[in-house]
């Protein structure tokens, strides 16, 4: 090969021989087979971010068709508050005189003195949950707010007996007890907050936190990998075809078996498939150095996994349960807001949901799930060019509240991979409004941290709100938003025109509907031909 005047490496590679390089030698073999959640064939944990999965799983079966006979089991309270400490004497005290309180003015005020009672009581519960053989009456107390069944009527008991307890869907949706469990067992680290840093003390929540920065890397380095991959993969096919179209000589007529010379054109191939071969040496070089980068960054995530698994030596992480119970507590209130409903135990004097109404765990996949047949950006973020769908966690939070709510959009130590966190309130008048407003609270925070301190000029947030400050509006720009996305989603979405003219192009834009509701539009009226129409020109000039 070298007689052909080639460069050596490319000589080598055409040949298959190695190249001889100094420094550590590639383990092409152990290429992802040392993590097999890289491909997908190993089996993932519910809180793993599967990147491979395009949808939700479609839900067939909502409840139990069979409901279970614990809510009418006499002594369910007792074992609701059996075994606590004084917290529990003191939410039965209170609560015996709210039921049985006659005056409005006194009712109201054990009523607020039930609320700190009950989130105090339910404290103890969020660290018992993290055992597997906590109660079943505790823990559908922490779950749906159930602490007293003859609160319910007969066909509500039916229906909270009727729920599925298990996880099946394998879908990110934790009702409160599994969520702590998960935060105890170090899964899932806690959700941010203001305070403090982790103490140095607690190596479990460090190495947790080390381990998601390497985890976000290990992700970053597989990216680059596979695009690299697939470029070379493109460029060899090229070649192939080129190969195939420059090698094909027609027959020399008046001479049998005999093929005629090469034609100007497959000169010119033989020629670009020189340059073309060159480019792919340098790719296969590049490919190299991505697969010693995705090594190093796995090696690091095995090593501090292993630093998680020891640190807590299976001790359950009781301070990071008590401040993510916090954390919980303010999500209830923000779902509720302050003139919200914020009695938190479970009783036919709120509740008035049916079935597919109830904030469950299946109702509210269903929900997520239609929301990205509309929206399918929905839970993307981007990552170097790359679109990687990463659904948030979904807290569901037993409470009368009306709004979803976005905690975080991603771990601040893992920004390529990391899921967002959003909370649901399980005894909205509405789910479907409770899940789009959070959603459309995670669209918005998503978009303003990709753009930084920018988030006032540039892209989704960015727009908006040159669109809001023109129109000279006053409050709170983020609360505009997720109700022009509530119109985006349920008007516009089906041909109603609601938005303003700007506010439309901007979510066309940025958010843009799925193509088969673009299509849907299309045949509707003419805004939407000319949306459609703008698709086509940014296509055409590379600026979509």
């Amino acid at each position: 090969m070298d007689d052909l005047g080639l460069d050596p490496e490319l000589a080598a590679l055409l040949d298959n021989t190695p190249i001889k390089k100094s420094g550590p030698a590639i383990r092409k073999d152990s290429l992802f087979s040392n993590s097999r959640e890289a491909v997908g064939s190993a089996d993932k944990g519910i809180a793993d971010v599967d990147l491979t999965a395009s949808t939700f799983t479609k839900i067939d079966k909502f409840l139990n068709d069979t409901p279970h006979a614990l809510y009418d089991d006499p002594s369910y309270y007792k074992k609701v508050l059996g075994g606590e400490n004084e917290s529990a004497q003191r939410l039965h005290g209170l609560l015996t005189k709210f039921l049985t309180c006659q005056d409005p003015k006194d009712r109201g005020v054990y009523r607020q003195q039930l609320i700190t009672a009950y989130w105090d009581f339910s404290c103890n519960l969020a660290i018992k949950s993290a055992s597997l053989r906590m109660e079943q009456a505790k823990r559908y107390s922490l779950r749906y707010g159930l602490v007293l069944p003859t609160l319910l009527t007969p066909e509500q008991k039916s229906l909270f007996a009727s729920i599925i307890d298990e996880n099946i869907w394998r879908e990110p949706v934790y009702y409160l007890d599994e969520w702590f469990r998960e935060i105890g067992s170090g899964k899932i680290g806690p959700s941010s907050t203001d305070e403090a840093r982790t103490n140095r003390k607690d190596d479990s929540a460090r190495f947790q936190q080390l381990l998601s920065k390497a985890q976000g890397k290990l992700q970053s380095a597989e990216n680059l990998l596979r695009a690299k991959s697939e470029e070379r993969i493109r460029l060899e096919d090229n070649i192939k075809e080129t190969l195939n179209i420059a090698f094909q000589h027609e027959p020399l007529a008046g001479f049998a078996g005999v093929r005629d010379a090469f034609t100007d054109q497959q000169k010119r191939m033989i020629t670009e498939i020189s340059e073309k071969m060159r480019k792919l040496a340098i790719l296969d070089k590049e490919l190299l150095s991505f697969i010693r980068d995705y090594e190093t960054a796995e090696d690091d995530v095995r090593t501090l996994q292993q630093k998680v698994d020891s640190s807590g030596g299976g001790e359950t992480n009781i301070s990071g349960i008590t401040a993510e119970f916090e954390t919980i507590r303010q999500m209830a209130k923000m779902t509720c807001g302050r003139q919200g409903n914020h009695f938190p135990i479970l009783s036919r004097e709120y509740f008035h949901s049916s079935s597919r109404e109830i904030g469950i765990r299946e109702n509210v996949i269903e929900a997520l799930r239609t929301i990205e047949s509309i929206d399918p950006e929905a839970y993307c973020r981007q990552y170097k060019s790359q679109l990687n769908r990463i659904p948030p966690f979904v807290i569901l939070i037993p409470s009368y509240g009306d709004t979803g709510m976005c905690w975080e959009p991603f771990d601040r130590y893992n920004r390529v991979t990391s899921r967002g966190r959003i909370a649901i309130p399980m005894y909205a008048k509405n789910l479907q409004i409770a899940v789009l407003t959070a959603v459309a609270d995670l669209r918005w925070q998503v978009a303003k941290e990709k753009a930084s301190y920018y988030w006032m000029e540039e892209g989704l947030t960015g727009n908006y709100y040159q669109w809001f400050q023109g129109q000279k509006l006053k409050g709170d720009v983020k609360e505009y938003f997720i109700n022009d996305y509530l119109l985006w989603m349920l008007k516009e979405s089906d041909g109603i025109q609601k938005l303003n003219k700007e506010v439309r192009g901007i979510f066309w834009r940025y958010m843009p509907f799925h193509k088969d509701v673009k299509q849907k539009l299309k045949g509707r009226a003419l805004v939407y031909q000319e949306l459609c129409q703008r698709d086509l020109n940014r296509e055409m000039s590379d600026g979509y």
